[in-house]
Order: structure tokens, then sequence, then C-alpha cells
């Protein structure tokens, strides 16, 4: 038996069907990760795999359910039981491969925030060349005041350190201009607070091309902005790739350097995929909760197993909670919001 960390994976909601979801599970499986999966047995096929138990589970919640409803209503579904899991200790983080909103929702209730977070973020790794940018929040809050970006900083890079394994992380705030006050009302004064907050290395704004580009090791933003900046930049490396494909395909002379090219533009389109940074993870809660790329395979949904065992491996939860501590981001937060 693998001697691992525990990760409960939720098996449903895979946009490329049970196959891809198991195969992702055994490649975890074989570096030593354990999984509880929650789905259909028949369907899933890992009965007999080393280090896989499968909770037989039918119930699931899907992209077009309501997902705080839906959550609070089927207590049996895949993604409720799952983290429900990681809550009473039978796994040490959860993975899901579905709904989004869905994951969100079981992971805030059945995980719960860390002391003093009001809002739990969703952080992914950019699709960056040769860089790890961590950028959040992509989705989990789309109206956000200054407190929230603050601490959204913090979350960032306190993952940044502990997972990333990026030495003090530079962290900067997504803006319009670099000068401190350019940017809406909660972003100048969100400015001012990092500017003045002790623990992490604030650089100060960067504005959309500095994404690309490096300039920061965390960029925080509101999770609507932040959804449409990483889908804009996941199009346009899909649509390079492509275009480059094309073009060494275009004539003989341009097929032959295509293939004095190919081991470089193989890496190059690795290392742009999406499901080589395995997904996202949801910040600030006391447990981990990592959200699948919709559209991942098996080697994304691998990745995000392995994600989620790095995390715990690291103790990435104790770390943001001493490093949001130590640099007083918890203090002043505004009250939790009823029944979040």
């Amino acid at each position: 038996m693998a001697g691992g960390p525990t990760v409960a994976l939720d098996g449903f909601g895979a946009e490329r069907g049970f196959e891809a979801l198991a195969g992702g599970a055994r490649m975890a499986a074989a570096d030593g990760i354990r999984l509880r999966v929650f789905g259909p047995a028949d369907r899933l096929g890992l009965a007999r795999v080393d280090g896989i138990e499968v909770v037989p589970t039918a119930e699931w919640i899907g992209n077009d359910e309501d997902a705080v409803p839906a959550v609070r209503g089927k207590k049996q579904a895949s993604v409720v039981r799952a983290a429900r899991a990681v809550a009473e200790g039978e796994a040490e983080a959860m993975v899901s491969p579905g709904s989004t909103g869905a994951t969100m929702a079981a992971a805030t209730f059945g995980l719960r925030r860390l002391k003093g977070v009001r809002r739990p973020a969703l952080a992914v790794q950019l699709p960056v060349p040769g860089r790890r940018v961590l950028f959040l929040d992509v989705g989990a809050n789309v109206e956000v005041r200054a407190q929230h970006l603050v601490q959204f900083g913090f979350l960032g890079a306190a993952f940044s350190e502990a997972v990333l394994g990026v030495e003090r992380p530079r962290v900067g705030l997504l803006s319009v201009g670099e000068e401190a006050g350019k940017g809406r009302e909660g972003v100048g004064a969100a400015h001012a607070l990092l500017g003045a907050a002790a623990g992490i290395d604030f650089i100060g704004n960067v504005e959309g091309g500095d994404l690309p580009a490096g300039a920061a090791d965390v960029v925080v933003t509101d999770g609507f902005t932040g959804n449409v900046a990483l889908k804009l930049m996941e199009g346009t490396a899909k649509a390079v790739t492509g275009a480059i494909r094309d073009a060494a395909r275009s004539n003989p002379l341009a097929g032959l350097g295509g293939l004095l090219m190919r081991p470089a533009l193989g890496g190059l389109r690795r290392e742009l995929h999406p499901d080589t940074t395995g997904g996202a993870i949801l910040l600030g809660l006391r447990g981990i909760a990592v959200v699948g790329h919709g559209s991942a395979g098996a080697e994304g949904i691998a990745n995000a197993v392995r994600l989620a065992a790095r995390c715990v491996e690291v103790d990435a939860v104790g770390r943001t909670a001493a490093l949001l501590e130590r640099g007083g981001a918890t203090r002043g937060a505004p009250a939790a919001e009823p029944g979040a």
C-alpha cells in the first residue's frame, strides 16, 4: 500500500469522462499518493489499484445547478463527501474536476476558513514559460474590498513560498497603472495597506502586460477581473501554440524547420498547457482543496492530486496561518458572513 498523503477525489464531473479521471488517479497512486475516490465504482474501474479506495457514490452536483443550495441539500453528493472526508480526518486534502462553484461551496462549508480570513481566494499558476506566477483571485469573489485584497496578498505569498519554493515572493496589485493612486477606490486603499504591511514584499501596482512578464511572483485582484484575465491568457497561449504548429506545417521547408524545433516546441507546449499546473487551489481554508481544470485529461487530474499532496507535505495551511498572523493580515478583518 502506498504511504503518501491521502487525497479525497471527487469521482464525477470530469469533462473528458471517467476514463480520464481514472487514468489520472492511477498516475497519482503510482507516485505513492493514497486516494479515496467518491464515484461510481463500476464506471471508474479502480477497485484493484493499489493505493486507491473507491467509495461508491451515485449522487453528484453538475455545473448547471445552483452551487450553494445544491451543496446544502445533497449531503451524499461526491464533492460534499470528499470535503467531509477531509473534515473528519479520513483524508488530508480534496480535489474535484467538477463544478467550480460546488467545489468552493463544499470546501468552504466543510473545511472552514482560517482564523480571521473573511473570504477564501482561488489561486492558480499562470501559464507563463520559465516563471512561477501565482494569480488570485480567479473566480471566488467577484466583488472585494481593500482588506480582502490585502489578505489575498498574504495568502498568495505564503503559498508561493511554501509550495512553489519562491523565496520571499514579490507581491503585486493588479491595476490600470503603476502609480499608487491609479485604479478603483478599493485598489488604492489596498495599495496603501499593502505598502504598510509587514511580512510580505509588496512591489506596488502591476498592469496586465506585467502578468506574462513575471514582474511579480504573486499578483492579486478581484475574482471577476482575475477570471477574465486568466481565460484570456489561456486562450492566447492555445492560439499561439496552434499558430506555431500550423506555420511549421505550411510547406516542406517549414516542416523541416518544425522537425528541428520539435523538442523545444514540445517543452513550450507543456509549459503553456493548463494540465501542467494541475488546477487552482482555494486558499484561506483550514484544509486543502484543489479545483481541477474543467477540460483536464489524465495528466491534469494527476497533477491536481499531486498539487494537493504537495500542499499537505509542506504544511501549506499551517505556514499560511503563521504568515497571516505575523503580518497582521487577520487583525481588523471584517466579521464572517452569516452561514458562510
